[in-house]
């Protein structure tokens, strides 16, 4: 009990401030900025917390949460990433809606943190439902308007759909393994007769469908051109970010090591689920001009990309290049968060009640009359992309390198189609990048708006570059994480 206390202290800590700030909004009178800066606070303190306590705390096999290094590693990107998209919501601080946003923003963050640590079903679930609720909280109290409840009414009802189908997948898993444990459900090959009992599969084909709505993965992908389209581009940049990673940290946990003896399943499974994700994804990110729907469509080809990662991480994958499967998801990961993030935060600054940014046509010109976020957008970019010298560049390369070595011919030839995702995305992404530098304006530009939001471009662009030139130590510490097996 002890150890589990500490494991999760940074999240509880998080879980109380949120609580306390939901309660005191109910006193509040009027609008205050200091429901922004509490946030930022909140999330600082619980970094000391994670620094100074957990990672002291020894990791037991049978705690219900693990101080792993995929878990410190988790928790240190929700912070980071839950910070950046505090300060993209600057605008919201002065909102009489500020406590509700903020406090849940934080759940979101510390739902994150749970499942980046979890190492028991009941625990996995309950970080997996605390990133949902808060996000029907969050669709809904930024936009009141028809798109904004229809946006939030199809997540919620489609959340709730798939978060059923993930249960029942766990209660299949514990009726055949007789435990709540990951690290006991992992041993339990020894004990299981051939062939594997139908059950197990039952609860693999339905525990992966329930975090394919996470990782906005096909079939249950088409809601997020939608969800993205009716929201803010803050909330666009959290259902692109939170949910997905702590999807496939999941996946890592609970798929790929938590089930060894489904290993051939969930590689043919991963196999279909990639290459079809990646095509959808791609395909139907060619028809768009809404941005925030693109980027969805532009999420739900790299959940394609990283579930191929997945796929080659049940089977083992090797090192002769690169990482390892689960090893290349993290390191995908990282790249993610930045050029997504980037991408969003350069969206929120140029946003403005009087010029709204909606569609690529918004962004013509804009090399004339922001040169600088205009630049940045265009790294970004070209990181989604894979141009080289970028982090998606090498991000892609750890991915199908993976993918290439694993000694399996239908994972070769899954990479190369793969490779061809990547060059049909080009289209769609470098269409914004003609527009932003061969179009002339249509409208007259405002100056760029929030500052907090130039800071996250600042940041996630310093990530970028530093991954593109110098991607040895990240890939060097992805591969100490020890995921390969």
């Amino acid at each position: 009990m002890l150890h589990t206390l500490q494991a999760t202290a940074p999240e509880v800590l998080l879980v109380l401030l949120a609580s306390a700030m939901y309660l005191a909004g109910t006193f509040a009178k009027g609008p205050c900025r200091c429901w922004f800066w509490s946030s930022i606070a909140a999330l600082g303190l619980a970094a000391v917390v994670l620094a100074t306590w957990t990672m002291n705390s020894a990791p037991a096999a049978s705690a219900t949460a693990v101080v792993d290094s995929l878990a410190v590693w988790g928790k240190v990107l929700a912070l980071a990433t839950g910070l950046a998209l505090v300060l993209m919501s600057d605008a919201m601080s002065l909102d009489n809606r500020a406590p509700e946003y903020f406090a849940s923003l934080l759940l979101v963050v510390a739902g994150s943190m749970f499942v980046a640590g979890a190492n028991e079903l009941v625990l996995l679930f309950l970080g997996l439902e605390l990133i949902s609720v808060p996000s029907y909280v969050l669709l809904y109290v930024t936009r009141r308007d028809v798109a904004g409840q229809e946006s939030a009414a199809k997540y919620f009802f489609l959340s709730i759909f798939a978060s059923a189908l993930f249960l029942y997948g766990l209660s299949f898993l514990y009726g055949a393994a007789g435990n709540t444990n990951l690290q006991a459900i992992a041993q339990l090959e020894s004990k299981l007769p051939y062939p594997v009992p139908p059950s197990l599969l039952v609860a693999l084909v339905l525990v992966v469908a329930g975090l394919g709505f996470k990782i906005a993965a096909f079939p249950l992908h088409f809601y997020a051109p939608d969800v993205y389209q009716g929201t803010t581009h803050t909330l666009a940049a959290l259902l692109a970010w939170a949910p997905k990673a702590a999807g496939f940290l999941a996946l890592v946990r609970l798929v790929t090591f938590a089930m060894p003896y489904l290993a051939d399943k969930v590689s043919w499974l991963m196999l279909v689920l990639a290459a079809a994700t990646m095509t959808v994804g791609n395909v139907l990110g060619l028809l768009q001009t809404n941005l925030r729907r693109l980027l969805a469509y532009s999420s739900i080809a790299h959940a394609g990309y990283m579930l191929v990662g997945i796929g080659v991480g049940a089977l083992g994958g090797s090192r002769y290049i690169t990482t390892s499967g689960a090893e290349s998801v993290v390191f995908y990961l990282v790249a993610y968060a930045a050029m997504t993030l980037g991408v969003f935060a350069v969206l929120v600054a140029l946003a403005s009640p009087q010029r709204p940014v909606e569609t690529i046509d918004d962004l013509a010109g804009l090399a004339r009359s922001h040169p600088r976020l205009a630049l940045a957008m265009a790294l970004f970019l070209f990181s989604l992309t894979g141009i080289p010298i970028t982090a998606g560049f090498w991000a892609k390369v750890a991915i199908f390198s993976s993918a290439l070595v694993s000694g399996q011919d239908h994972y070769i030839t899954l990479a190369i189609v793969g490779m061809l995702n990547a060059a049909v995305s080009s289209y769609y992404y470098l269409r914004i990048i003609a527009v932003m530098y061969m179009h002339e304006p249509y409208g007259a530009v405002e100056p760029a708006g929030s500052r907090p939001a130039l800071c996250v471009v600042a940041a996630c662009t310093a990530v970028t570059l530093a991954i593109g030139f110098a991607p040895g130590p990240m890939l060097d510490w992805c591969v100490g994480l020890g995921l390969g097996r």
